[in-house]
């Protein structure tokens, strides 16, 4: 186990954020999740949202998905009241964007060619994870109390180990809010999510949209059924040690096809399996006695979170039935709310997902660019906004 690094304040800054001179609050640094028991930790969790367990980011350190090799250096703060854990942040020191899925080469390429470094920087995130959640971890009627600890000790961080800056990304809706009244940069974006609208039958789903795309999506259904495909679904009880090796092929194949990096790794799910086989979600296509595609979602108490999926044999349509309509007849039969279908991706309108705003907020050091970022934030704003509008008129539902 890795030491720790203590953080230490005087009295006037807790004093500044409302705490007593005599409290018996003590902040850490952690740089190996393992230092945190996992109970601590998970105790601060909401929605039993997958990503942000402890066990999710203990798989990705004990499997080499993140460390020096990828660029991912884990930071995690953590505060403790008398010995007890009571507030947390994931933290991850930065030596380039991979992985993040909000985009500032801009801004890296500006400080670059100002003869100033960008990286590292700090980064609150799941690492490779583009799905909203938790990041200021604390009991639900306390964020008010340990967010400015949180934020304060991120930015002193940042301060004193000469980085550029500090990052949060798809923090949920509640920390979001409150981030976006600490004087950060807050930057917009476009995802496309479903919602379930207690549908009994994915024929209910159907019912609500128009009848060229309602023909459209039981066509597709019926391509890939026509071919020959069956698709079994599992989770880390059912799933056999060949599933999780051909996902990992499959996984492996996606990345590669497109000269990515495949940073997750046979380890890692199968570990995962182990620790979380509740939260993941397994889609596997046979075909001819084969399993020839897969696609990994993971779930939460309401909500399913689409992440990747790959193949070995070209199936018209086939795409869209393991990563959409499967996870659509999931969130029904379940009685999830919602469905995160991963970033990007205007084909999911006709789908029946919806343009959905996410957000992210950014503070920089000695920013000599402060008042262009400003007027990119704002235009990038603009161009968010009509998106949206522009996405929402091509909308696959009814007009009622």
């Amino acid at each position: 186990m890795r030491d720790l690094i203590d953080v230490c304040y005087n009295s006037s800054l807790f004093i500044s954020l409302g705490f007593s001179v005599a409290s018996s609050l003590k902040i850490k640094i952690h740089n190996a999740i393992s230092a945190i028991p996992y109970t601590s930790w998970n105790s601060l969790l909401h929605d039993n949202t997958p990503f942000i367990q402890h066990e999710f980011l203990q798989a990705l350190e004990d499997n080499g998905c993140v460390g020096e090799s990828f660029g991912w250096l884990p930071q995690h703060i953590a505060i403790y009241e008398g010995g007890e854990l009571v507030a947390a942040l994931p933290l991850y020191e930065k030596h380039n964007s991979y992985g993040e899925f909000v985009f500032d080469h801009a801004w890296a390429d500006a400080w670059y060619r100002a003869g100033l470094n960008y990286f590292p920087k700090l980064v609150s995130a799941i690492p490779y994870t583009p799905a909203q959640g938790q990041r200021l971890l604390c009991d639900k009627d306390k964020l008010e109390t340990y967010a400015p600890l949180l934020l304060k000790t991120t930015q002193e961080l940042a301060k004193s180990h000469d980085h550029s800056g500090c990052h949060f990304l798809f923090s949920a809706d509640k920390e979001q809010q409150w981030l976006s009244h600490q004087k950060l940069f807050v930057r917009n974006d476009c995802q496309f999510h479903w919602h379930n609208q207690n549908y009994k039958t994915f024929d209910d789903f159907l019912a609500q949209l128009t009848a060229k795309k309602r023909k459209n999506i039981r066509q597709e259904r019926q391509r890939v059924q026509k071919q020959g495909v069956n698709f079994r679904i599992l989770d880390g009880h059912t799933a056999s040690e060949q599933d999780w090796q051909d996902m990992d092929r499959f996984y492996r194949h996606t990345f590669q096809g497109k000269s990515g990096t495949p940073t997750l790794n046979l380890g890692f799910l199968m570990q995962i399996a182990e620790t979380l086989p509740d939260s993941i979600v397994l889609v596997l296509a046979d075909k001819g006695g084969h399993c020839i595609a897969g696609s990994m979602m993971f779930r939460s108490d309401t909500t399913l979170y689409g992440r990747f999926w790959g193949c070995d044999e070209s199936v018209d349509k086939l795409h869209f039935e393991a990563c959409y309509y499967q996870g659509i007849q999931y969130c029904i039969d379940h009685g999830l709310a919602l469905f995160e279908p991963g970033a990007g991706g205007e084909h999911k309108i006709a789908r029946g997902f919806v343009p959905t705003l996410t957000q992210s907020s950014h503070y920089l050091i000695d920013n000599p660019f402060s008042q262009s970022i400003e007027h990119y934030i704002e235009h990038e704003r603009d161009v968010v906004e009509g998106y949206i509008i522009k996405c929402l008129q091509h909308s696959p539902y009814k007009v009622s």
